[in-house]
């Protein structure tokens, strides 16, 4: 018998009171139920972002929060810096492209985070840009960006700082307010614990400004239809209540955890996966991991592609492959959302029994043993020496 397992950083394992919930009958985008239902959501949203700043949500991929994080904050003639150290970094730059944004790129190579002195120097050559276009976790690399340091560059110009927080929201640290980020945009199917279908996004004050002077096409994803009616606990056009309804349980489960301790959960599920990694003869592709995935650089000798095949086929494993120039020559493995320590063994096992089927020659329980030494909070050698 297969059982089938999902460690990619998108769409992730949904806990099972949200399925039941998903379940039932479905109601009326207007009733009373769904009004309180909205509201509520809204306001857990918060905690999640760690922001007093109101929360909207979209109903699109986190990428239709993107385009809307673009076309509700610029204006014609605008210029932008874009970070794109990936498959996702990239993304922001053809958004703005598709709105007619001039876009003063940060190239970085994949694998690395960006520079903060990289982004100050344009920010003082180019005093002129409105934002800079930054993304939390590389979803496409494993790749955690400083967004703390971004927001000391930013919060102290006319420049607003707009993050991609789709798959690092609620995993990685990501302090709105407390560091002055001005627009965080992400999704439920990742961290959010809820299937694909909404994106949530928050604005400060300083944002909200260049809402009202925007003169940018919008209308489905017109930010100020989806916040002014979101405070009635309503919708401009209708909504997947049925995504509602579990992102509610989803929610729940973080507030009840907090949503600091969830992060730690996910630091310590991601620091676990990268002992595993390196006692395996491996290595790590980013330079500054993220909590959100981990990205592994595979041997010459096994082909990613066969082995993300051959873990899906025999295994009923679900890890993400490489992406673009990627392909074939990284996995990543995915620890977010609804996961534990004992998820991440049977993550590691699973990956141990693949590489050797590969032809691959490694200590079979050599990264089980150091994923479970991480959980034990430290060797059994060094417990001894203590």
């Amino acid at each position: 018998m297969k059982k089938k397992w999902l460690f990619t950083p998108g769409p992730t394992p949904i806990p099972p009171e949200a399925l039941m919930a998903m379940a039932q009958p479905i109601d009326y985008h207007r009733s009373e139920d769904t009004v309180a239902l909205i509201k509520d959501v809204l306001e857990k949203l918060k905690h999640v972002f760690q922001t007093e700043n109101d929360v909207l949500f979209l109903t699109s991929s986190g990428t239709g929060g993107m385009e809307g994080a673009v076309a509700n904050l610029l204006s014609r003639g605008d210029k932008v810096i874009v970070i794109r150290s990936g498959k996702f970094g990239e993304r922001w730059g053809d958004i703005c492209t598709a709105f007619g944004v001039e876009i003063i790129p940060i190239d970085v190579t994949y694998g690395n985070s960006v520079d903060p002195q990289a982004v100050e120097t344009l920010l003082v050559e180019h005093p002129d840009v409105k934002a800079v276009y930054a993304t939390l976790c590389e979803t496409s690399t494993g790749v955690l960006h400083d967004i703390e340091a971004l927001a000391r560059l930013t919060r102290v110009r006319p420049t607003l700082l707009i993050v991609d927080a789709v798959s690092g929201l609620g995993a990685d640290d990501l302090q709105m307010d407390n560091w002055g980020v001005d627009v965080v945009v992400s999704c439920a199917q990742k961290g959010l614990m809820t299937p694909p279908g909404l994106s949530v996004v928050a604005l400060n004050q300083r944002a909200w400004e260049a809402v009202e002077r925007s003169d940018l096409p919008k209308y489905y994803f017109d930010f100020r239809k989806a916040y002014e009616t979101g405070l009635q606990g309503s919708v401009p056009y209708t909504p997947a209540v049925t995504l509602l309804t579990a992102l509610q349980c989803a929610l729940n489960r973080i507030c009840e955890e907090g949503i600091r301790r969830t992060i730690a959960r996910h630091s310590r599920l991601a620091a676990a996966t990268r002992s595993a990694v390196k006692a395996l003869g491996l290595s790590l592709f980013a330079v500054s991991p993220a909590n959100t995935v981990t990205s592994i650089r595979l041997p010459e000798v096994v082909d990613g592609k066969a082995f993300i095949n051959l873990m899906l086929d025999e295994y009923g494993i679900t890890y993400a492959g490489g992406q673009s120039q990627l392909s074939g020559k990284i996995v990543r493995i995915a620890h977010l959302g609804w996961m534990n320590e004992n998820d991440v063994i049977v993550a590691i096992s699973a990956f141990e029994r693949g590489l050797v089927e590969m032809g691959y020659d490694i200590p079979l329980g050599a990264g089980v043993t150091a994923a479970q030494e991480v959980f034990n909070g430290g060797s059994q050698s060094q417990k001894k020496k203590s």
